[in-house]
C-alpha cells in the first residue's frame, strides 16, 4: 500500500541534537504507533529500552533497531505489574546509567459499549491502562527527581476528548490520562521534570493491509487533511516535546490528528 494516495510513508528525518546520548524508556512497543516512535527516538541517538507484554514482536523489533546502529535493550513485562514496571526503569539506568525520558505507551484497546461494559471489561480497558501510565512514571519520576529532572511523555488519544463508539472504557482511561498529564507536571515541574501527551488520531501502521485500502480512502474523506497519520509523523511529536525546544512546554495534550478534533462536524455536513 506505499502508493496509498496522501498518506505518509517516509521517515520523518527530524533532528534534536540535544538528545543525542540521552536515555529512554519506551513502552508497549510491540507494534503499531510505537515503533514509529522508537525509529525517530533512535535516530536522535538516544538509547532505548524497550518494553512490553509481546515478547515475540518485541525482540523482533528490537533486533531490527540494533541493526540500524541504535544502542536498545529489550525488557518483557506486564507494566500493570509493580515489581514489573519498578525493573523495567531499573533497567535503564543499569545498562545506560540514567533515564531522561519515559514515554507511556502500553494500553489495551480493548472495550464493549456501555450497556455490554461489565467488570471485568472495564477493570481491563480502564484501570489497567491508566496502572500502566501509573506505574513506570511513579518510578522514573523519583529516578528523574534525584537526578536532576526529565521528561515524561503519555501517548494519549483523540478519544480522551472525542468518544469513540464501543470504546467506552478505553476512551475513559484517555481522559484520564489527559488529566493525569496536567496533574503530573504541575507536581513535578518544581523537579525540573516536564509532562506532556501526544494524542494520535486515525494512523496508518507501517505495513498495512491492501484488504483496508477502501475503509482508509473513505475514512481519510471525514479528516480535515485528508488522509490517515503515519507512525513517524507521532514519533516526530514525541522527539520534539522530548527536546529543548520544548523546555517551556509542560502539562499539555498535542493532538497529531490532521484536524480531526479541531472541526465541528465532517466535510460536507453542516449544522
Amino acid at each position: 500500500m506505499d502508493d496509498l494516495p496522501r498518506c505518509r510513508y517516509a521517515p520523518i528525518d527530524v533532528r534534536f541534537p540535544d538528545r543525542a546520548g540521552k536515555v529512554s524508556v519506551v513502552t508497549g512497543c510491540s507494534r503499531g504507533i510505537v515503533q514509529g516512535i522508537a525509529r525517530v527516538l533512535g535516530r536522535q541517538g538516544m538509547r532505548l529500552v524497550l518494553a512490553a507484554r509481546s515478547e515475540e514482536r518485541g525482540r523482533a523489533f528490537t533486533e531490527a533497531l540494533a541493526a540500524d546502529g541504535v544502542e536498545v535493550r529489550w525488557v518483557t513485562a506486564d507494566l500493570t505489574r509493580r515489581e514489573e514496571a519498578e525493573r523495567v526503569v531499573c533497567t535503564a539506568a543499569d545498562a545506560f546509567g540514567g533515564l531522561d525520558l519515559l514515554v507511556n505507551n502500553a494500553a489495551q484497546l480493548k472495550s464493549k459499549p456501555f450497556l455490554d461494559l461489565d467488570e471485568s471489561w472495564y477493570q481491563q480497558s480502564l484501570i489497567d491502562n491508566l496502572h500502566m501510565v501509573y506505574g513506570p512514571s511513579r518510578f522514573a519520576a523519583r529516578r528523574m527527581a534525584d537526578h536532576g529532572g526529565g521528561v515524561i511523555v503519555h501517548i494519549s488519544s483523540v478519544g480522551g476528548t472525542r468518544g469513540h463508539r464501543g470504546l467506552c472504557g478505553y476512551d475513559a482511561s484517555k481522559g484520564a490520562m489527559n488529566a493525569f498529564t496536567r496533574s503530573m507536571a504541575v507536581d513535578l515541574a518544581p523537579h525540573g521534570i516536564r509532562v506532556n501527551a501526544v494524542a494520535p488520531g486515525a494512523t496508518l501502521p507501517q505495513h498495512a493491509d491492501e484488504r483496508y485500502r477502501g475503509l482508509i480512502e473513505e475514512r481519510s474523506k471525514g479528516i480535515p487533511l485528508g488522509r490517515f497519520g503515519g507512525i513517524e509523523e507521532t514519533g516526530a511529536a514525541v522527539a520534539f516535546l522530548a527536546s529543548n525546544a520544548a523546555a517551556y512546554i509542560t502539562g499539555q495534550v498535542l493532538h497529531v490528528d490532521g484536524g480531526l478534533t479541531a472541526q465541528l462536524t465532517p466535510p460536507g455536513i453542516f449544522i
